[in-house]
């Protein structure tokens, strides 16, 4: 008898049997291949790949975990922003002048103290959708204090196919 073919982390085969909530399609009538390019571009480019928990080695999603994005503060949501905003005010006076409805004060600071945490969950369902559900997080620079209060959530903006395809192929290095 013969031990079992260990399974290449890079190159599952198991597909999702369906698009879970709060992923969004990359290509339709996509191949297993093009799911194994993205990971395999992504392990050359240093990236941490890693199953999502919950999920077997076989299973068609990885995290792809380790980009940052530098100058991102144009994908920042005002609008989230200034919905936290209302509830509790920090005299911040970034937070101030977006409130007055300035936001360059509050941009600047981003571009300037914090970087934008670029992480994606890329998935391959049965009907042959490639997915990916992004996870995206404003983080003060390696080294640096937080200059907002960590309680605000600074969330980006929703991207569109395009926006996200972009922003995946750059963290994998394509």
């Amino acid at each position: 008898m013969t031990a079992p073919r260990p399974v290449n982390p890079l190159r599952p085969s198991e597909p999702l049997p369906s698009k879970p909530a709060g992923y969004a399609g990359l290509a339709t009538y996509s191949s297993l291949s093009r799911l194994w390019t993205y990971l395999e571009a992504a392990a050359r480019s240093g990236r941490e790949i890693s199953v999502v928990r919950g999920d077997t080695e076989k299973t068609c999603r990885r995290r792809i975990a380790g980009h940052t994005l530098e100058g991102a503060a144009l994908l920042m949501d005002e609008i989230k922003v200034l919905a936290e905003l209302e509830d509790g005010l920090d005299p911040h006076p970034a937070l101030i002048a977006l409130l007055g409805g300035d936001n360059g004060p509050l941009r600047e600071l981003l571009n300037t103290h914090y970087v934008l945490r670029v992480n994606f969950v890329l998935a391959f369902t049965r009907q042959r959708d490639l997915i990916v559900r992004p996870e995206f997080k404003f983080v003060p620079k390696p080294g640096e204090k937080a200059q907002l209060p960590t309680d605000l959530p600074l969330a980006p903006r929703r991207l569109g196919r395009d926006e996200l395809r972009f922003l995946l192929e750059r963290a994998c290095g394509m």
